[in-house]
């Protein structure tokens, strides 16, 4: 892919994120490979973007762009066996950020109240990851229902800050909420999978994001999920790690399965190593749990 690159004039640093990410893989055999590396179309204007794939000749693979639900970009790969490296690289002013509806990249198309309604539906129902229909009986007993529902959405988070302790390397991608919330353990994919799960099992609509989240450390990808409110689907992290204001959506969907920065749909590939950055301009901005955010 082409670089894209734009002026940076007008940019204050405070609206700048710079992200980066450098894959490594081993083909094995001839793969299909599905990439969700680059930032959402709904995140800013793009000051700067390279997307580019070589394999070990110094060849480039076929590249194909698909545009998916809530602005997300997905970049399928054919590749050849041998080595295979992925860098993505952007520059991007947050300023000019949308809403996934005002981008063409809600789940029904037009922001309407069709579309709207269809979401609803959507991330109301279990879901590999998010078996919220296992969890009715605890969350209703634990949250309760009714109207109230931003109070019941900060409860739900803030129950999980407290009672799930963050370890890294605790779950593998084959653990659900389920298992998150019988072992009161997980990292960033399992918090957000059980917020998730918690929220529709209460009646709220709820959907994972993989993001990228300046501030975290040791720095990686990062999740966390968005609730429906009032009408607003608002962000919500109950690990804490990096402040909600600075994150840049990667993909939106379900649960992590919608999500995952790499699947391999057709014959064997090894991931390597994975290498990820995020940062703001200026400085990073603080956050208050207690106050709305709504993820571009």
């Amino acid at each position: 892919m082409d670089d894209v690159a734009t002026s940076r004039a007008g940019a204050p640093p405070d609206a700048v994120r710079v992200l980066t990410c450098d894959l490594r893989l081993e083909i094995v055999e001839a793969a299909e490979l599905v990439f969700q590396v680059s930032a959402s179309a709904t995140a800013g204007r793009l000051l700067e973007e390279r997307f580019e794939v070589l394999s070990d000749d110094g060849s480039s693979p076929a590249i194909t762009e698909l545009s998916g639900p809530h602005g997300t970009r997905t970049h399928v790969v054919l590749a050849r066996p041998g080595s295979l490296t992925v860098a993505y690289r952007s520059d991007i002013d947050v300023r000019g950020a949308q809403s996934p509806a005002q981008a063409g990249g809600g789940s029904a198309g037009a922001n309407s109240v069709g579309a709207l309604e269809y979401e609803r539906q959507v991330y109301l129902r279990p879901s590999r990851y998010c078996p919220s229909d296992h969890l009715v009986g605890f969350a209703v007993a634990e949250f309760g229902t009714g109207p109230k529902v931003g109070e019941r959405v900060i409860a739900i988070t803030d129950w999980i800050r407290e009672r799930i302790g963050y370890v890294p390397g605790s779950s593998t991608v084959h653990d659900s909420a389920e298992h998150t919330l019988l072992t009161a353990a997980g990292t960033c994919r399992d918090f957000a999978h059980l917020g998730v799960a918690l929220c529709r099992a209460t009646g709220v609509p709820a959907r994972f994001v993989a993001v990228y989240a300046p501030g975290l450390s040791p720095m990686d990808f990062h999740a966390v999920f968005e609730a429906f409110e009032d009408g607003r689907w608002r962000v919500h992290d109950a690990t804490g790690l990096a402040p909600r204001s600075s994150l840049v959506r990667i993909a939106t969907g379900r649960d992590a399965a919608d999500t995952a920065f790499l699947a391999v749909t057709q014959g064997i590939a090894d991931l390597r190593c994975v290498e990820v950055s995020a940062t703001v301009g200026g400085r990073l901005p603080s956050d208050d749990p207690s106050v709305a955010v709504e993820l571009a």
